[in-house]
């Protein structure tokens, strides 16, 4: 049997980039004999094998038909005369179908070297068009190398417009999407996950709430770049500058949802907006089955980055409020992690990337005087339990208070 490096690991080696896993095909075998050699099978719907030593993948050369709609809807063949050119062939992008073999040299069927010279995504073959997680995996691709100066090439394009016209998007399940949001909001340029899907169609069907927000104009005096669809990417990628962390990239992402749903009467008005998002990015979050943590993430940031934005101007009793309804004195992490969403949400406006934003050092010291103060210290003789929390939420507003005069002051100064 022939045993050659593929996919990924040869397509970074050769763009100069860290290597964070290898794969592996086997041509010329069959099951029994890679058991035989000590790996451990791991595949379910075709023969995937753990190396025994480096536990590293290892799948058996297949081809694949397209028997049914939809994501699952494959039949699989992976028997000994399969070739690595039948193999290679069913990958999605050309510099994904490159491979090397034991002597170091470089396998390309499909023009794979041209396409990472010339910096372009391209598909291998029509059969591209049969699976629908390929347009999702090509926007996140876009996202991940756009850095680089790839693009994404017209006849890709035209192929992933027809996939959406063709209703084999609409087949995608929820936990694939979501698998594929949250990889590419990993990437260095997450925004150009969301522009490769909202140029071939394909955002309205997977994530309508967030193509409503393009076309919808804002305030140019507040948002000088207008179009909120826009204003959403610029966002995405001032928190992806600011975090590496996906949920505050992702809180950036659907922070503006209820902009979408404004009645064109008020345009470019948006009253309301952060009340009108939270149910939004509550539906989004249970439609994806997204993790909690990002669920609540997105959902505060909606309500509340106007609150933040303008702390220097809100009543003590009011950032006390806003305190307790994120939960801030007892996770204060994540209300550290809204503070970045704001931050970004700040700097996502065009001619403001650069510009200061001390409010979310502000918003941490409010906070670090709330909580200075503990119920222990409000534990005198005579209290019962509610007004033990009656007279602590009043001391913390003196704290608050306090801290707000001082901010204030050294503002005005």
């Amino acid at each position: 049997m022939d045993v050659y490096l593929v996919g990924g690991a040869v397509r970074d080696e050769l763009l100069g980039l860290p290597v964070k896993e290898r794969d592996w095909v086997v041509v010329g075998a069959r099951p029994e004999d890679l058991l035989a050699q000590g790996y451990k099978p791991v595949g379910k719907a075709f023969p995937v094998f753990l190396h025994p030593e480096t536990h590293e993948e290892y799948a058996l050369a297949r081809t694949e038909r397209k028997v049914a709609p939809g994501y699952h809807g494959f039949e699989f063949q992976a028997t000994p005369d399969v070739t690595l050119r039948e193999d290679l062939r069913r990958r999605d992008l050309t510099i994904n179908a490159l491979a090397r073999d034991r002597e170091g040299r470089i396998i390309d069927y499909y023009g794979g070297l041209e396409d990472l010279r010339r910096r372009v995504l391209r598909h291998v073959s029509e059969a591209f068009a049969e699976d629908p997680v390929r347009v999702l995996r090509v926007a996140r691709f876009y996202a991940r190398y756009r850095p680089l100066g790839f693009r994404i090439a017209a006849e890709t394009r035209a192929l992933m417009r027809r996939m959406v016209d063709d209703g084999e998007v609409d087949a995608l399940v929820p936990e694939r999407v979501w698998q594929e949001l949250v990889r590419a909001l990993a990437e260095p340029a997450p925004g150009g996950f969301v522009e490769a899907l909202l140029d071939c169609g394909a955002l309205a069907r997977v994530f309508p709430e967030i193509d409503r927000l393009f076309g919808v104009p804002q305030r140019p005096g507040w948002h000088p770049e207008v179009d909120s669809g826009l204003h959403t990417l610029r966002v995405i990628e001032a928190a992806a500058r600011l975090t590496p962390s996906r949920a505050v990239r992702f809180a950036a992402l659907v922070h503006d949802l209820g902009k979408g749903v404004t009645p064109r009467s008020q345009w470019p008005s948006h009253r309301r907006h952060e009340a009108q998002g939270v149910p939004l990015v509550e539906g989004l979050c249970r439609r994806l089955r997204a993790p909690r943590r990002f669920r609540e993430l997105g959902m505060l940031a909606a309500r509340w980055h106007l609150h933040v934005h303008r702390v220097m101007e809100l009543r003590p009793g009011t950032i006390m409020k806003v305190l307790e309804r994120c939960n801030a004195l007892r996770d204060p992490a994540r209300f550290g992690h809204l503070l970045l969403a704001c931050e970004a949400d700040h700097r996502g406006r065009k001619g403001h990337e650069l510009r200061p934003y001390p409010q979310r050092a502000a918003f941490l010291r409010l906070l670090d005087a709330a909580r200075s103060i503990q119920p222990r210290d409000v534990m005198t003789d005579g209290l019962a339990g509610p007004e033990i929390g009656a007279v602590l939420r009043i001391r913390r507003i003196e704290a608050i208070r306090a801290t707000l005069t001082r901010l204030r002051h050294r503002a005005a100064h």
